[in-house]
């Protein structure tokens, strides 16, 4: 009897110790709160690379705070949320899917240009991307 209980705290100790790693595999599971982080990695790419176009910083700061709003709502702690965006094997992966994004729309993340006619044309259409740039 006293080894199944120690075999239970055992196993109970353990899976408290993965809650971290599950939660981080959680987060990256959210679909929603990942397309809103490409979205802001998007904008911030563009703004850095294009003398034209700056950052809404007020909005942008708006629109990551409602991110993590949204994860705090569904559980995960501070450092949880953290830990995930800073973690970095999901900034290569957020990088690749920036990228992606940017070669689908014909653009460039080593081109300047091509990510300012991009940001351009994001402000045009008032689309979420847009919304965090504006043109100078």
């Amino acid at each position: 009897m006293r080894l199944i209980s120690t075999l239970v705290l055992a196993a109970a100790v353990s899976f408290m110790f993965a809650l971290p790693s599950d939660a981080k595999a959680g987060m990256a599971q959210e679909a929603d709160i990942n397309n809103g982080l490409l979205t802001a990695a998007i904008a911030e790419k563009i703004q850095r690379e294009c003398r034209t176009i700056g950052g809404r910083l007020w909005k942008g700061r708006s629109f990551l705070n409602a991110l993590k709003d949204m994860a705090t709502a569904r559980g995960y702690s501070d450092t949880e949320i953290e830990n995930y965006i800073n973690d970095d094997v999901e900034k290569a992966k957020m990088r690749e899917r920036r990228n992606a994004y940017f070669k689908s729309k014909g653009a460039s993340n080593l081109d300047p240009e091509s990510l300012c006619v991009l940001g351009h044309d994001e402000i045009a259409k008032n689309s979420q991307i847009g919304r965090l740039l504006r043109a100078k």
